[in-house]
């Protein structure tokens, strides 16, 4: 255990060194995939428990129904809100993958096709995401701050599950990068619309102390510069 720990701590102290030299933030998914593989790879190789295992399982899948709803919602209505968050979402299935491939766990995306899913349930949410997602501008906002509370929830569940360190690492990131998505989603809801979200998921008090904090990193959900999300 003290081992773990002290690779955790190792592992930790230099994300922000790993976000800039192996691209989490860019826009390049394939160039993230083939760079950010050996990092995680160098990270110790650590009996995988079965906790551990489903909640690889769970993630992949959930961060693709991110991706996939948000491809939906944009593909109605042009927000480039959609399209920057989708791109850093298939950056997260992407890190999921890379530990079901060290760990020789069979991937649940078996056809990453839009909307299809190996668990039920996720098929029934996405439907339901969907179909809400294209009512309306707002409506769609409100589908994305809806899916990253999920995603922040879920992942604070794993990470209380998870001591292997490559696993920890992995999931503090893509929590850190739900943060700054769950930030742009009710940002722009309450700029362009007067909408404030109330959290679903997770606590009040929680998502007030996210959305009164710093960005978490570069690349999830960003205004560009002169331009529209």
């Amino acid at each position: 255990m003290l081992r773990k720990i002290s690779a955790l701590v190792i592992s930790v102290s230099i994300a922000g060194f790993i976000y800039g030299r192996y691209g989490y933030g860019s826009g390049g998914n394939s160039g993230y995939f083939y760079n950010m593989a050996p990092y995680i790879n160098s990270l110790p190789y650590q009996e995988i428990s079965e906790a551990e295992k489903q909640a690889l399982l769970h993630m992949r899948e959930e961060e693709k129904l991110a991706r996939d709803v948000y491809r939906t919602l944009y593909e109605r209505w042009e927000l480039r809100v959609f399209s920057n968050i989708a791109a850093s979402e298939q950056r997260h299935m992407d890190a999921v993958k890379i530990l079901l491939l060290k760990y020789n766990i069979e991937d649940p995306v078996k056809d990453d096709s839009v909307g299809v899913f190996s668990n039920p349930e996720m098929t029934k949410l996405y439907e339901e995401l969907v179909a809400k997602g294209l009512q309306s501008p707002a409506d769609a906002l409100m589908v994305g701050a809806t899916i990253e509370d999920l995603d922040i929830y879920d992942l604070q569940k794993c990470l209380l599950k998870v001591d292997n360190t490559d696993i920890v690492f992995v999931f503090s990131n893509l929590k850190k990068g739900s943060e700054n998505h769950i930030r742009a989603f009710t940002r722009i809801l309450k700029n362009q619309y007067g909408i404030t979200y109330k959290a679903q998921y997770i606590t009040q008090e929680e998502l007030d102390l996210i959305l009164s904090s710093d960005s978490n990193g570069p690349g999830y959900g960003r205004r560009r510069r002169g331009g529209r999300w």
